[in-house]
């Protein structure tokens, strides 16, 4: 049956609740609607049984459930007959009041009850069995539960969802309402997360426009966390005025003062080197400074030295059957000598070999050797290619979350990892965050060795740790630049390094792993989409959603992954009355499409077996196998991992049939299809290239332009990342470290 898509009304008064979830509000209940029993579900929290409900929405047919009403808007009236009180009451929807204590009050008091527990607990307590004490703490609960939906009431007005209004009254509590009418724009801090253009409308919207200077300071905060997610750790404080000035209207002396104030009261932190000042977020302040502190503390303080012989190598050699070349040997020794070091080196050029020779000669000298990477797929690499268990980054600090979704690792300076030795492979790809709580979570005297390719895209989140730490000077780099024979077969690594160098690849070759198919931005269309659908997994059994990727220079644009995502979904996953879908943020997500996360998410809990974890990360890929409509629970299985996602967390995933190369960091895949046509020009540069040729472990396919290669190749301009990891490690500051 087909329902009209147009908004209807219903009223009604709330017979049960079947499933709430407490975190973002999605509830389904019963509403008992002129004596019809109907199946109403949404974003309706605090909602009790008893309650008089006004609902608008839209009728739908669920495909297990059957009839549901799907209510978008929601007014409450309380419980006025004594049996709805007593249905209310013994709902649970006051703690500490049960079906028997509810009976009491409600033959006591009668319509008087709701009086009673909002303004008298001495009457409360004359009911035997009912303490002053309990009546007070019954009566208090009762009145935070009506703060509670007085602010949410005040704050929808606004136009704000119901799972913002609970974010809202967290950071706020009672207060909550006052603040917002005095500060509106608070509703940009962390931990409610509203945009600030948002928080601008809701303040254009009040009676009284709130002072100029605290607009200006949102602002600039909003302009530094935007630049925060664009890769920049600080800001030089003066190129903040140009686009804090245009977003905002405002004056140079306006954002002065607000600056200033910013600074004064810690919202930013600035520092001044060379005569320039930056300003930070304290957090990523925090992060990076911690993070050049242990550094300093590691070279101050290194683990016990001792002499590597030569003989020691050679026997490492002979286990592993392998000779070494004098960089690898040279790795090797300062790994085991220092116990610090920087192992660098392009495809091809052994730097798994290097690493099996560190761990080797590790676990002959009886060191506890934990090693780790910052995804699960590097993490399974590196399990692979060592036969040794790797762990994500955030598995070995054994990750949690506070109230505002930040990450909290149970192991740190107090309670440091287990092991004597830690390898990190795909640093290249770590953010400033995690490598100050890695560094925080070594113990001392932990030998540390680094392995990335200096020559990638900086990471996805804030920082540019490992070019800092090279930069630097301050640590010992082996950077391997040999490719060996059995690499050089390979035309995805020599091409690779003839990017590096600048030098156009070898595009005509059509016997090797590297193939090239020009074709003009329609037709690289339709050719990445036949050969993802049917050339590929014809010819060479690959799986779609296994083993090919498409890697994006951009997202946006005919060759952007977000329309190669609908075309290549509509061939692969069209719809099915056997799928259930959802639609997120514009898209539609259904059963059997491949997905990635975008953000980091560290309370999804997940199951592999009998193995039970929790954390899913930014970048993490994997096939959505099940839609629960009537919960609006997802299912998505990652590397073997079962997670299951609420109706919000769902807004963190996005199709990943195609997905940016960004996002591709620190994986490798067996196919990689790489449309070059219709690129932009702020994107067409050198290491964005050489990142998504990388990626490849079997099979590179370009499709597109040669004219965008060369353009490509030849533009060695990177982008420009503003850190202070390198200038907090060099600084003299007056620590001694």
């Amino acid at each position: 049956m087909a329902y009209p898509e147009e908004k209807t009304e219903l009223r009604g008064s709330v017979e049960s609740v079947t499933f709430r979830n407490e975190e973002n509000g999605f509830t389904v209940l019963e509403l008992n609607a002129q004596g019809e029993l109907e199946t109403v579900v949404g974003i309706l929290p605090l909602v009790a049984p008893g309650e008089e409900l006004r609902l608008l929405g839209r009728w739908d047919m669920h495909a297990s459930f059957g009839r549901q009403f799907r209510a978008e808007l929601c007014e409450r009236k309380m419980p006025s007959t004594a049996a709805d009180l007593l249905h209310y009451l013994s709902s649970g929807a006051i703690k500490g009041v049960g079906p028997a204590t509810a009976l009491k009050i409600v033959e006591t008091f009668g319509e008087e009850a709701f009086d009673v527990l909002e303004s008298s607990p001495e009457r409360l307590a004359r009911i035997k069995g009912i303490s002053p004490a309990k009546a007070m703490e019954i009566c208090q609960r009762f009145k935070e539960q009506f703060a509670v939906r007085e602010v949410m009431i005040a704050l929808e007005r606004f136009g704000m969802t119901a799972s913002e209004c609970i974010r809202v009254f967290r950071a706020y509590q009672s207060s909550a309402v006052e603040q917002v009418r005095r500060d509106p724009y608070c509703l940009c801090d962390e931990g409610i997360g509203i945009s600030f253009e948002r928080a601008d409308t809701i303040a254009r919207a009040m009676q009284d426009e709130p002072d100029e200077k605290l607009r200006a300071m949102a602002g600039i905060v909003h302009a530094v966390r935007h630049n925060l997610r664009n890769g920049h750790t600080c800001l030089p404080r003066e190129k903040l005025f140009a686009p804090c000035a245009e977003l905002l209207g405002a004056s140079r002396d306006v954002l002065e003062e607000a600056m200033n104030e910013l600074v004064s009261c810690g919202r930013l932190v600035e520092k001044t080197w060379n005569d320039t000042a930056f300003v930070f977020l304290p957090r990523v302040y925090e992060a990076e400074r911690s993070a050049a502190d242990h550094i300093k503390m590691k070279l101050r303080f290194p683990p016990a030295r001792r002499s590597t012989l030569p003989e020691e190598i050679r026997i490492a050699e002979q286990k592993e059957g392998v000779v070494y070349a004098d960089r690898q040997r040279e790795a090797i020794r300062i790994a085991a000598e220092q116990g610090l070091l920087i192992l660098t080196g392009g495809p091809g050029t052994g730097k798994t070999t290097a690493l099996r020779g560190i761990l080797r000669l590790y676990e002959e000298q009886g060191l506890d050797v934990a090693l780790a990477a910052p995804t699960g797929r590097a993490a399974k690499r590196m399990s692979e290619v060592t036969g040794r268990d790797a762990k994500t980054l955030h598995r070995l600090l054994e990750v949690e979350w506070d109230e505002s979704d930040h990450p909290r690792f149970q192991r740190n300076e107090r309670n440091p990892i287990d092991a004597s030795a830690l390898i990190v492979d795909e640093l290249s790809m770590v953010d400033v965050y995690l490598f100050s709580s890695l560094l925080k979570a070594l113990p001392l005297g932990c030998r540390l060795v680094m392995v990335g390719d200096s020559d990638q895209l900086p990471p996805v989140g804030a920082g540019n740790v490992l070019h800092d730490l090279i930069a630097s000077g301050m640590l010992p780099v082996v950077t391997l630049t040999e490719v060996f024979r059995q690499a050089q077969e390979s035309l995805i690594v020599t091409n690779a390094h003839r990017i590096v160098r600048g030098e156009m690849p070898e595009l005509a070759c059509k016997t090797k792993d590297f193939f090239f198919l020009e074709r003009n931005a329609h037709a690289t269309v339709s050719t990445v989409c036949d050969l993802y659908a049917e050339r590929l997994p014809r010819a060479y059994d690959y799986s779609p959603t296994e083993d090919i990727q498409v890697l994006c220079p951009s997202r946006k644009g005919q060759t952007g992954s977000v329309q190669l995502n609908r075309q290549l979904q509509a061939i692969l996953n069209p719809p099915s009355e056997r799928k259930n879908e959802i639609t997120v943020k514009g898209s539609v997500l259904r059963v059997g499409d491949k997905v990635m996360q975008i953000r980091n998410n560290y309370d999804i809990l997940w199951t592999r077996g009998a193995e039970e974890g929790v954390g899913v990360f930014n970048g993490d890929i994997g096939v959505l196998t099940g839609i629960d409509l009537g919960t609006g629970e997802l299912e998505v299985v990652f590397d073997g991992r079962t997670a299951v996602y609420g109706t919000e967390d769902a807004q963190d995933l996005e199709l990943a049939y195609a997905v940016t190369v960004h996002k591709s960091q620190g994986s490798e895949f067996p196919a990689v299809i790489v449309p070059v046509a219709g690129v932009v020009p702020q994107l067409m540069y050198r290491n964005l290239l050489y990142t998504a040729v990388t990626r490849a472990k079997q099979l590179l396919i370009l499709v597109g332009s040669a004219g965008t290669v060369r353009e490509m190749t030849e533009n060695d301009k990177k982008t420009r990342r503003y850190s202070a990891l390198c200038t907090f490690l060099t600084e003299d500051d007056g620590t001694g470290f």
